[in-house]
């Protein structure tokens, strides 16, 4: 009998010399072992060589990494990018659709930058390319000349909203400082999404999805960077895995129902 959820874990595809390859960074994968007492499964960007419905017959919850491309601006009726910018349309391509069906279906679902913005553009929202040449705005980007623990230390406050999810999650407190690596961020809130969390220039951190049937969370920064050490990231994933592990439950009596 199974006895820990299976998460599914979007992967880039990129190029490892000359060959394709689909890969997912560990810091991911420890989260989700450790963090929400899962097991993972990488799940490939092969678009429409493997149907959402197939990848959500077998897995309890998904996780949407973060990464070093931008969801391509056809994707939201955004302008062409700027020269060089990195694009990953076979991911685009696999998650945009997927992240859908899985919310409908109630499946949990955690978005990490990437994928936070990933679940914007999926509810029918815009994106920012570039939010450090919008007047307003702070630059969110890392620098990374710096060593790991700096671009991933807190760097900004975050305001939380009051009795939203993310702030239950965090034992009711108003802020909490996180870590900043981006350079896209939401421009206009996709439809039926609620937000968690600003910055201080009031840039969105954190949203939900409103009535979703299961645990649906994106957030900007990555809680998955030595989530032991932090007590809100800690929090995210041990809600994620519990939500991923009732997910298994009614999967499991559902499958025991149909065989009785």
């Amino acid at each position: 009998m199974q006895t820990k959820p299976l998460v599914g874990i979007s992967a880039d595809r990129t190029m490892r010399g000359v060959h394709p390859s689909h890969v997912v960074g560990e810091k991911y994968i420890a989260a989700v072992v450790d963090g929400a007492h899962a097991l993972a499964v990488l799940l490939p960007a092969l678009g429409e060589r493997q149907t959402p419905e197939d990848v959500l017959a077998h897995v309890d919850g998904l996780l949407f990494t973060g990464s070093y491309s931008n969801v391509e601006p056809r994707r939201y009726g955004g302008h062409a990018s700027a020269p060089g910018t990195l694009h990953d349309p076979a991911r685009d391509a696999t998650t945009l659709p997927l992240m859908r069906a899985a919310i409908d279906a109630g499946i949990p679902v955690l978005a990490i930058c990437r994928g936070f913005q990933e679940m914007n553009v999926v509810f029918g929202g815009t994106l920012h390319q570039s939010v450090h040449t919008v007047d307003g705005y702070d630059d969110h980007r890392e620098n990374k000349e710096d060593d790991l623990d700096v671009q991933y230390g807190p760097s900004h406050a975050l305001h939380l909203v009051q009795g939203g999810l993310l702030q239950k999650l965090a034992g009711g407190a108003s802020e909490a400082r996180v870590n900043s690596l981006h350079g896209q961020g939401v421009e206009r809130l996709g439809n039926g999404l609620t937000v968690e969390a600003h910055a201080p220039d009031g840039l969105i951190e954190a949203i939900s999805v409103a009535n979703a049937r299961a645990f649906a969370l994106g957030v900007q920064w990555h809680p998955e960077w030595k989530h032991a050490n932090d007590a809100l990231s800690t929090a995210i994933f041990r809600a994620f895995g519990a939500a991923c592990r009732e997910r298994m439950r009614m999967k499991t009596g559902s499958a025991a129902s149909a065989h009785a």
